[in-house]
């Protein structure tokens, strides 16, 4: 019983405190007159809400884009401080080690702060930008009276905005001057990088690719252009120069995200013991048909609906081979699992997502085409085609980059015969190709013919992967390109 008088005795002391805290001074708004009462009102029809919610600048948060990725460069801003975004708005795009990415709002809210400029590492887990939700909140939630009118300053600070119309693309570039906008989406991270490097204004130059793609060309005609009046104007520079040049400097150029996760991909690589097997192979076969589909493509230009592959390389043929030959062989798809390095096991893995190194504006990439083992020549041609197109516009995303089991490295395209392709540590093989030249041979009747040859070069895990195994799968890859007919009778 006491125990339930000191508790009563409590209650009725704080409501005695509230109620003479809380006093009845009327304060007076034009017309309108509000109580300091705890059960107030509007003496008016209207409710007017004079505090705001707490907490509401929202910190947003550079979310991981997948694969490990620790930090992505600000490629540019769509937005600024003061400016009005909605959920799925485009706020920033990143460029990653593998991929660009545009990164979308996931609040309604006006941008307070942003954490960095345009070229700055930013870190995953860390704030992008400040979003304030309460400014949203007080403009949707602003009373109209419905008698009477409040002074001006009450008017200005409490009259609603009209509401905002989704913005395009368009109009999210336009916001952001200088290091981003419009200009800075219509050119490659590389070119970004390079116009960055000699302090220029991207907007100042003219772009000459298509839809005003600033190009390489674009920076360096731009560079001699400012650097050509001042040449002219020195007649005598070219005999002076030996006498007035002054010592060359070396510079220091950091490494781009591409670069950067080449150095650390390659380091950890050549930790694996690698040997190399090479052969070549004598495709004359292979080159009949190519150029039988190839004349089929061209003479259904006009069908319905029309082909999406218009010509087709050698390069389907040789993905298809691979993964082909890997149903004989899986070990060369598996990868090596370190996660108890007292045991390590072997993964084998039942797709076939087939990677193709590309040499992109960006740098040396690696999307792969998934699960091979259920495409035909002209799906995986397609697919191959759709990859480079990505690639040179530097918009290969991480679901291209991701996921590969096996790698196949062309440098026949640049120039070479032989390569000695680095392995990377989620694979167990990778495959190089030469140069594809016609040379004179024998046939079986010691009369001297030409023929069409293509140098393959293997790389493998020598850990995991004997060499009698890899010259058995090197040699039935051989076999399917010398032979298409015995390729095609093993189709799915």
């Amino acid at each position: 019983m006491w125990r339930r008088s000191l508790l009563h005795r409590a209650r009725c002391t704080n409501i005695a405190s509230r109620n003479q805290t809380a006093t009845t001074t009327t304060t007076a708004v034009g017309r309108w007159q509000l109580q300091s009462h705890p059960r107030c009102s509007w003496r008016g029809t209207a409710l007017l809400h004079t505090s705001r919610p707490m907490a509401v600048v929202k910190p947003f948060l550079l979310a991981d884009i997948g694969e490990g990725i620790r930090e992505c460069e600000i490629i540019q801003w769509f937005v600024q401080p003061g400016a009005k975004v909605e959920q799925f708005d485009n706020i920033c795009e990143v460029q990653s080690d593998k991929a660009s990415v545009e990164i979308s709002s996931r609040y309604d809210g006006v941008i307070k702060k942003l954490y960095y400029e345009a070229g700055d590492m930013a870190i995953v887990g860390k704030p992008l930008v400040d979003i304030d939700m309460a400014e949203e909140q007080d403009d949707a939630e602003a009373p109209t009276p419905s008698a009477g009118a409040p002074s001006a300053s009450t008017a200005s600070s409490h009259t609603p905005l009209p509401p905002r119309p989704a913005a395009s693309r368009a109009e999210q570039d336009v916001r952001v001057g200088g290091s981003g906008g419009r200009h800075a989406a219509l050119a490659t991270p590389a070119v970004r990088r390079l116009v960055r490097e000699w302090g220029l204004d991207i907007t100042q130059i003219v772009g000459t690719g298509k839809d005003g793609r600033v190009l390489k060309e674009d920076v360096t005609r731009h560079i001699e252009g400012a650097t050509e009046p001042a040449a002219a104007a020195s007649p005598t520079a070219t005999s002076t120069f030996a006498a007035t040049a002054t010592p060359l400097e070396e510079t220091v150029v950091p490494l781009t995200p591409v670069q950067n996760q080449m150095f650390k991909t390659m380091t950890k690589s050549l930790a694996i013991p690698h040997f190399l097997y090479a052969d070549e192979a004598a495709i004359d076969r292979l080159v009949t048909l190519r150029n039988t589909i190839n004349h089929s493509l061209s003479q259904s230009r006009d069908s319905d609906p029309p082909s999406p592959v218009r010509k087709i390389s050698y390069m389907p043929f040789f993905i298809k081979a691979v993964s082909t030959a890997l149903h004989d062989f899986p070990i060369i798809n598996s990868r090596v699992d370190l996660t108890d390095e007292a045991r390590p096991k072997l993964v084998m893995r039942p797709q076939h997502n087939i990677g193709v190194a590309m040499d992109t504006p960006a740098g040396l990439l690696v999307p792969n085409i998934k699960n091979v083992q259920q495409l035909s020549i002209m799906e995986i041609a397609a697919e191959l085609a759709r990859l480079q197109a990505a690639g040179s516009a530097g918009k290969l995303g991480a679901a291209d980059l991701k996921g590969g089991t096996i790698t196949l490295s062309n440098i026949g395209n640049v120039g070479g015969t032989y390569v000695a392709p680095v392995i990377v540590t989620s694979e167990v093989a990778i495959m190089g190709i030469g140069r594809t030249k016609v040379v004179p041979a024998f046939d079986k009747h010691n009369t001297v013919v030409p023929k069409t040859i293509v140098n393959f070069s293997w790389s493998a895990d020598h850990r995991v992967v004997d060499g009698g195994t890899m010259a058995r799968m090197a040699s039935l890859v051989k076999r399917y390109c010398e032979e298409p007919e015995l390729l095609v009778s093993k189709l799915r």
